[in-house]
This record gives C-alpha cells, sequence and structure tokens, in this order.
C-alpha cells in the first residue's frame, strides 16, 4: 500500500505533460483544419453565370478545402448584395453594376471574377415584332430588371446606338416574369441575362441585340465583406481555390456542367447549354476585368449613379487569388 501514492503522483506527472502538449498541438493545425469551425455564409445566384459556385457545391469542391460553405441562393445580383451588406452573407457574386456600387458604398472588397461574357445580356422581342432596329424601340415597351448588370450594360447600349430611353417605355420585371410578358404581348422587348434570352427564345422570341462591343465583359465579381476577409484570410485563399477548380471542371467537362446546371435551373439541358456558350468560365482579376469595373465606374457616374469613380487600388483585394493559385 506505501507504494501507491508515489504511482499517484508519478501518473498525475504523466497527465500534466500531457495536457502541457495540447496547446502546441493545436498550434500546428492546418489552416484547412481551422476553418472547419466556421461557416461561410455564400450568396448567389441562381443562373448559369454563376454555374461555377454550383458546380463548387455539386462536386464538393468546397468540401475537399475543408470549408463549411452555407448556399444562400437569390436570383439577383442585387439581392446577393443586400445579403452582404446586411451581414447575413460573408461572400457574394453579383455583376459588374451592383458590385462597383457595392464597394463604392459599403466596407466590401472584390476578391475575384469567376465568369462573364460580353454578350451575356440581350434584347429579345417577340417573333413577329415589327421591331428590327434600336430605333424601333421608341414608344415601345421594354421589361429590364434595374439595378442590375443588365440595366447598366441597357444603359450603355442606348447611348452607343443613339437611343433616346426617355422615349422608351422602361418596365421594371422579374427576369422569371418576362417570358410570360412578352409572348402575351404585355411588353414589346426584354432585356435580360442569360438563361432568360435563351428560354424566351425557345418559346417564341428573336434576338433583336446583345449588349457587347462595348468594351466590357460583363464579369461576375466575388465580393467579400472587409471583416471576414480580414478574420479569415485562410478561409478566402482556400475559397477561392475551390471556385477555381469548379471554373477548370466547367471548361474541362462542358457537357457534365450543363447537366447540373440544369439539374439546379430546372432549365433543359440544351437550354443550358446554349445560354452558358453565352458567357467564359475563369477565376481572374486581369487586366480586361479591372478594364471593365472602371468603365462602367465611369458610365455609372456619368449617369449620376454614383459621386466619383471608386479607388479600385483600395477596392480590389487579389490577394487571395495570388495566394490560392500558388498553393
Amino acid at each position: 500500500m506505501k507504494h501507491y501514492p508515489r504511482l499517484l503522483f508519478v501518473r498525475l506527472g504523466a497527465l500534466a505533460a500531457l495536457l502541457a502538449l495540447l496547446p502546441s498541438c493545436a498550434q500546428r493545425e492546418s489552416p484547412q483544419a481551422k476553418a472547419t469551425s466556421l461557416t461561410v455564409r455564400f450568396a448567389y445566384q441562381d443562373r448559369v453565370a454563376d454555374a461555377a459556385s454550383m458546380i463548387a457545391f455539386e462536386k464538393g469542391f468546397f468540401r475537399d478545402e475543408d470549408l463549411v460553405v452555407k448556399p444562400m441562393v437569390f436570383s439577383s445580383g442585387p439581392a446577393c448584395s443586400e445579403a452582404l451588406l446586411s451581414g447575413s452573407a460573408d461572400i457574394g457574386t453579383m455583376g459588374d453594376t451592383t458590385a462597383v456600387i457595392a464597394v463604392a458604398r459599403s466596407p466590401v472588397k472584390i476578391i475575384a471574377s469567376h465568369g462573364g461574357g460580353e454578350h451575356r445580356h440581350r434584347i429579345i422581342v417577340a417573333k413577329d415584332s415589327a421591331i428590327r432596329s434600336p430605333t424601333d424601340l421608341v414608344g415601345s415597351r421594354l421589361a429590364v430588371k434595374k439595378g442590375t448588370s443588365t440595366y447598366g450594360g441597357l444603359l450603355a447600349w442606348a447611348r452607343s446606338v443613339h437611343l433616346d430611353l426617355s422615349k422608351v417605355k422602361v418596365t421594371e420585371m422579374r427576369p422569371e416574369d418576362m417570358g410570360d410578358a412578352l409572348i402575351s404581348g404585355a411588353v414589346d422587348a426584354i432585356v435580360a441575362s442569360e438563361p432568360t434570352p435563351s428560354v424566351v427564345e425557345q418559346r417564341g422570341g428573336r434576338q433583336l441585340a446583345t449588349l457587347g462591343g462595348l468594351d466590357n465583359n460583363y464579369p461576375i465579381l466575388l465580393v467579400a465583406r472587409n471583416e471576414f476577409i480580414a478574420a479569415h484570410p485562410e478561409v478566402a485563399t482556400a475559397f477561392l481555390r475551390a471556385m477555381r477548380r469548379a471554373a477548370q471542371f466547367i471548361q474541362e467537362h462542358p457537357e457534365q456542367a450543363a447537366e447540373v446546371v440544369a439539374a439546379k435551373t430546372g432549365l433543359s439541358t440544351d437550354v443550358a447549354t446554349r445560354a452558358m456558350a453565352h458567357h467564359y468560365y475563369s477565376l481572374q482579376l486581369d487586366e480586361t476585368t479591372r478594364a471593365s469595373l472602371d468603365g462602367i465606374a465611369d458610365f455609372l457616374v456619368a449617369q449620376d449613379m454614383l459621386d466619383a469613380v471608386p479607388d479600385f487600388s483600395r477596392l480590389i483585394d487579389d490577394s487571395f487569388l495570388r495566394h490560392g493559385s500558388n498553393s
């Protein structure tokens, strides 16, 4: 019995030494391991422009980075922006007009573009419509979702073709309602981003014009809250790695990608394929994308939608994109 106290002390000493090692073990955890306890709230759109977001979830690319990502699905960029600016989302996707306005007015930054397309916004009329040229739109009823990159593109396009939009009856409308409105004759033309034009073409629509040719590739931007990326830089880097894999998957497996998009959006595979053909999918913040942002910012100032051109040197942070490509 007299040996038990000594044995007890030895065991307690060993336990204390083991506990002392635990903090140092925790410190050696990988950034990905740290990220598992954090849920990233991601606001994205159920549109073909956001195909990379859908693929990243469907193929488990976020999970491969040990990220827990909560999907928040909306039908427009402004809705994603609202979720981000209200603090209910950490990262969101949106078109160039919405993104430029967001970074100019709120504590958020652009961290990447994951796609876009010069001709992804199109003006559609009925097949038997007498509207054959931009000037024929004078006096017509034109439906558009205001506040979107489509709307910004429409304003720029109208200026380029010398169309006075004050002489057009521009109607605010959700893209999902545009097909019925055009086919029923409630409006004479619609302007929207894909897949709405392709869907309406299949129902009896005809392309009047695209909003291309304006030195803008209409990028889809990933925008993040400053507070979030400052506190979790390793998460932002891992998030962009997953999105890069998704974009590469679309490039390498377009048919499989179209099937995923069709299943997620309710489109037919044929319509999804045709709509996606109006896009490119690539994770980047290249000179073309930056020039597009500069151009849309200049235009928004000219339209009195912004007071001044934002200082993009402070509002674009490509460090997470660069770190992710090097890891």
